[in-house]
């Protein structure tokens, strides 16, 4: 009834996968009785069974029961918690080369306003970033956040969201519906993305040819 039990739910009984004496294999001893019975068990989930490096009774244990004491030695691993910090903020920075009279007229006004009389060096060069910071976000702007695959347009997501519709309607309809669908959007991904790439290698070829290596490096990141 247990194995049965164990088969299942994913479950392996861990007392019987280590040899050991007879002495610390059984967990109950009928009273006036001299003989011996294993009648508790521990459990585990099948995919934690490298986990469990041994188990073992506790003859000895001073416990309120009449069964011997069942352990059970396992090494387990914690999740790591991965802390995800706030992404600093980058930067339009072909638009910041097209702008830059306008950025510097505006700097050296705004940074001759600010106080350098003070001898703390940290809250001058505090004021000094605050007012860089604000002045190139003002004007220039940050890049905008980017998609993981950039070459998908608006007309494939639609084409992907009515494919999954069709994707569990089990008729003759729904499954040619769902190929032709499939075949579509493979046909465009393909040419989205080709025209994508070539896009993306002029770029950088025109970003080499005027020295702009920093938006050629940015491009190729």
């Amino acid at each position: 009834m247990l194995i049965n039990f164990g088969e299942r739910s994913g479950l392996i009984v861990t007392n019987t996968w280590f040899r050991k004496p007879k002495r610390r294999l059984y967990t109950w001893k009928a009273p006036g009785d001299r003989s011996q019975h294993q009648l508790d068990y521990i459990l585990v989930k099948h995919r934690f069974r490298t986990r469990v490096k041994d188990v073992q009774i506790l003859p000895g244990a001073d416990i309120d029961s009449d069964h011997n004491l069942l352990v059970a030695k396992i090494c387990t691993r914690l999740k790591k918690i991965i802390r995800f910090q706030r992404r600093r903020p980058q930067w339009e920075l072909e638009k910041l080369y097209t702008q830059k009279q306008r950025v510097q007229d505006t700097l050296e006004g705004k940074l001759g306003t600010i106080e350098c009389d003070s001898g703390n060096v940290e809250v001058q060069w505090n004021n000094i970033k605050e007012c860089v910071s604000d002045t190139v976000s003002d004007l220039v702007g940050n890049v905008e956040k980017r998609a993981r695959k950039p070459w998908i347009t608006q007309e494939m997501i639609s084409k992907m969201d009515e494919r999954r519709r069709w994707k569990n309607v089990n008729t003759e309809e729904g499954r040619k519906n769902y190929r032709r669908l499939r075949k579509e959007l493979k046909r465009a991904t393909d040419n989205t993305k080709k025209e994508y790439l070539e896009n993306t290698c002029n770029e950088i070829m025109e970003f080499q040819r005027t020295g702009r290596y920093d938006l050629m490096y940015m491009k190729t990141k």
